[in-house]
């Protein structure tokens, strides 16, 4: 099939390439057609951060940065915006930037492959914070490092590197120049027919194509579908991107609820959850890392129906529905569904062919209700759980009056551990009801065992953190790593 040609502002320039397969992934682009080898392949999924590249796109008249995983994002999703590899950063005379520099100056390089990486999500830092003149604090660092991994260093200068680059004279991009590309690029494509990617920019467009184009894939940040085509070797002929449907990136608060567009980020989205539950922050910042968040989509991780996808545990104890819209008959029509209800089996939901996954419903937080969420994996951050618990419990007179209690990698799919709540569900909340409930949990749940964890350590952990929750209840701390001040220990 013919394709409208992908453009994309690259090394203060449009780039213009032609007959770009639909899923081909951006990095491939990069190194093969551009040949930027800067940009390095690693695990190719997503994982080690050494093929992370810049994107910027006009968001209410200015960029808006995001430092992505090229690996596992596809080529044509780049359509209309501006790329920034390591190539690309050095000043009108060549000297380093000061992101490169820093690290230069902490000796936060060794064998070097993963150092690009590093630098891309170091300029991003530099891009939102710096070149404003703020400054950026440990935490800032470790954030925005949390999806590069390095072997060899260790990440001590590499954090030290990215508290001192703002005090290096200041490097600043050319925005408007940026901008006016960006805009001649969105004025010489729109209404152009890519027969092969399709960008629809309004839900009716997107509704039209999926009815007429039901075998197509979908993808909202192509996290998965990434690692599908570089790892399962899956083709992909046409594909339909939701992430630029206005709709879909909408936020709206109603009295009782909050509607999260299915095409918000996973940064956009928690950002906006921690708002209403801040005490959910820590398990915001332990998904995935920055790179994916960046890239990933709400509506995406939910509508992949991975047993072990951690947003959808947290979602079913906030009570939370989804909305699937379809068109029939030139109509559109929507269908409500709470979310424990969406999964149909392993990797299955009961999505239609003609529908698509628009919005998600999270009710606001109520009085008396304590809710956390635990994710435990191999790796800190970056990492797929073994075991994610939500729960979430309202109380009156020490008595539990509403609970629902959501689970992660015990199951084919996400579970509502709708035992374990009936068991809870008037008691007293105490010590005592709460081992009578991790007995009735632990039956409830059928886990495998994986490269991740056994089933025997799988139910053991779902024991102990159903009692950390009930620690936590009594006002206990220091009781998790998320507790102590890594800040304080590593300045």
């Amino acid at each position: 099939m013919n394709s409208f040609p992908l453009l994309f502002f690259k090394s203060n320039k449009t780039i213009t390439l032609h007959n770009v397969p639909a899923d081909m992934t951006l990095l491939e682009v990069l190194r093969e057609k551009l040949h930027c080898t800067g940009t390095k392949e690693g695990c190719n999924e997503g994982d080690c951060g050494a093929c992370t590249v810049v994107i910027g796109e006009i968001n209410n008249g200015s960029l808006k940065y995001r430092a992505i995983n090229s690996c596992i994002s596809l080529a044509h999703a780049a359509h209309g915006r501006a790329i920034w590899t390591v190539e690309d950063l050095a000043g009108k005379s060549k000297e380093l930037h000061p992101c490169q520099k820093a690290l230069v100056d902490n000796h936060a390089s060794q064998c070097g492959f993963c150092t690009p990486g590093f630098v891309m999500s170091l300029f991003c830092l530099y891009q939102k914070k710096c070149a404003k003149g703020e400054t950026v604090s440990r935490s800032d660092a470790i954030e925005s490092i949390s999806g590069n991994l390095c072997r060899c260093t260790g990440y001590r200068p590499i954090l030290d590197a990215a508290v001192s680059m703002g005090e290096l004279p200041i490097i600043n991009i050319e925005e408007k120049l940026v901008l006016k590309a960006l805009k001649e690029i969105t004025l010489k494509t729109s209404g152009g027919n890519n027969s092969i990617y399709h960008l629809p920019s309004d839900l009716t467009t997107l509704l039209r194509i999926r009815s007429l184009k039901s075998k197509a894939q979908l993808v909202a940040g192509c996290t998965d579908v990434g690692v599908w085509i570089n790892k399962h070797y899956k083709r992909f002929e046409e594909i339909i991107d939701v992430t630029r449907v206005m709709e879909l990136q909408e936020i709206e608060r109603y009295p009782n609820h909050l509607a999260l567009g299915a095409g918000l980020t996973l940064e956009e989205s928690f950002s906006e959850l921690r708002r209403d539950r801040p005490e959910l922050t820590n398990f915001f910042n332990r998904f995935a890392g920055k790179t994916i968040r960046a890239a990933g989509t709400i509506g995406g991780n939910i509508a992949n129906a991975s047993p072990i996808g951690d947003s959808m545990p947290l979602l079913i104890a906030l009570g939370s529905n989804v909305i699937l819209t379809s068109l029939q008959r030139g109509v559109t029509k929507h269908r409500e569904i709470a979310l424990e209800d969406f999964y149909s089996g392993y990797r299955k939901t009961v999505i239609r062919p003609n529908e698509v996954l628009t919005w998600i419903k999270v009710p606001l937080p109520v009085n008396n209700e304590f809710t956390r969420i635990y994710k435990v994996s191999k790796r800190f951050e970056d990492d797929i759980s073994a075991v994610c618990l939500a729960i979430s419990i309202q109380t009156l007179n020490h008595r539990i009056t509403n609970i629902r209690i959501g689970i992660g990698g015990v199951a084919t799919t996400p579970l509502r551990a709708r035992l374990a709540e009936s068991s809870l569900l008037g008691q007293k909340w105490n010590e005592s009801s709460v081992s009578n409930t991790i007995i009735i949990l632990k039956h409830e749940c059928n886990p495998i065992s994986d490269v991740r964890a056994s089933k025997n350590y799988r139910l053991h952990l779902l024991g102990e953190l159903m009692h950390r929750y009930w620690l936590e209840s009594q006002g206990h701390t220091q009781i998790n790593l998320e507790s102590g001040d890594f800040e304080e220990i590593q300045s």
